[in-house]
């Protein structure tokens, strides 16, 4: 009798712990299933996401091609200027510098022979001292 009493204790005892232990156990099975859930949805948003990501990139790196091209022909643009730059400044820099000297030279002989005549015709008239340099 004592034998029964005992074992119907440690039965109930056992079902106890058994119930105490399944709370627990449920509430872990929800989180899991709402973890599942809440990682589904997150997968269904970041796929597209991704594809419009890679869409992007694709159009990115086209841009950039064509940014390359202009970029490229900008600086050939630039090489050829700064040769032909160079060419006329070999070409004609000299010869200007050379035009520019000669004519500077004859505008002063002819600035100094008119006034030399100008002076002559003066002292022939008697007039004196009205050069062009306001002489006394």
């Amino acid at each position: 009798m004592i034998g029964d009493i005992a074992g119907l204790i440690a039965a109930i005892a056992f079902v106890a712990l058994v119930g105490l232990l399944a709370v627990p156990l449920v509430k872990l099975g929800r989180v899991f299933d709402a973890a599942t859930q809440s990682l589904e949805e997150i997968t269904e948003h970041t796929l597209p996401i991704l594809d419009e990501s890679a869409s992007t990139v694709t159009s990115a790196n086209a841009q950039l091609a064509k940014v390359d091209t202009v970029t490229t022909s900008a600086a050939e643009i630039s090489q050829n200027f700064s040769a032909l730059t160079g060419i006329y400044a070999a070409t004609f820099g000299g010869p200007l510098v050379k035009v520019a000297a000669f004519t500077y030279g004859v505008r002063k002989a002819m600035g100094s022979a008119f006034h030399k005549v100008k002076i002559g015709d003066d002292t022939a008239r008697g007039v004196k001292g009205s050069g062009l340099r306001g002489g006394k």
